[in-house]
């Protein structure tokens, strides 16, 4: 008896689409797992490398040099190196043109950093509406095998004259093990897409906040050069 009501005996005895219910709900939990992984290192890399750029961009540094450095290096920029890089390269090539005026130096700089910082948003928010999905969909997965196997178990139940608890009892079990699973897959989805979603936030603000302060240190150096008395 102990051997039947297991989850593999259980499992064993569902029918083909609670089988093919659970098996789903297995692989949407592997992948969930398998994204939370892989965001929560891409995250907490793109967090401690923002945190060394600006320790060492706030030191004092030459702007001219540490450009360079990192264009050097540009295929393995991160974050705000690449905004930094960016918007400074643009801002270089544009007062190059004698006929440009500061405004127009600004906003061409600001526009390269924005664009870097949408793309570096697009990278980081990748495969959180994956889980944002599979948290919302899988309890309703996880139901359908349920009342399916709830069903198939009341339509066995009634072909019996002297039903018991026994008959019954296993049918039930297997079909509510879908709802379970359908939970098991969708709550560590739901709280990582939440997690994930507001270390997000933090960082988007992160960047903008230093994209407005590099451009105003940008703002200053323009008109300084363009009006050097």
């Amino acid at each position: 008896m102990n051997a039947d009501i297991s989850i593999v005996g259980l499992f064993l005895q569902a029918s083909v689409l609670v089988k093919l219910v659970m098996l789903t709900l297995l692989s949407l939990s592997i992948v969930s797992w398998a994204v939370i992984l892989q965001r929560r290192k891409v995250l907490g890399d793109a967090k401690r490398n923002a945190d060394q750029f600006e320790e060492k961009f706030w030191s004092g540094v030459d702007l001219n040099r540490f450009y360079h450095d990192l264009a050097a290096r540009q295929d393995s920029n991160t974050g705000l190196e690449i905004m930094f890089v960016s918007g400074f390269k643009e801002y270089a090539r544009l007062s190059k043109i004698s006929s440009r005026a500061p405004e127009a130096v600004m906003d061409g700089s600001y526009r390269a950093m924005r664009i870097a910082l949408s793309k570096e948003l697009d990278e980081l928010e990748t495969h959180l509406p994956l889980l944002a999905t599979i948290g919302s969909t899988s309890p309703y997965i996880g139901l359908f095998g349920t009342v399916w196997g709830i069903m198939n178990a009341f339509i066995a139940l009634g072909a019996v004259q002297n039903a018991t608890l026994a008959m019954v009892a296993p049918g039930i079990a297997e079909a509510l093990i879908a709802t379970a699973m359908g939970l098991f897959a969708a709550i560590p989805a739901v709280i990582a897409y939440n997690r994930f979603s507001t270390k997000v936030e933090k960082l988007e603000s992160h960047y903008a906040n230093f994209m407005e302060e590099f451009s105003n240190i940008l703002h200053r150096q323009a008109y300084t050069e363009k009006d050097p008395a």
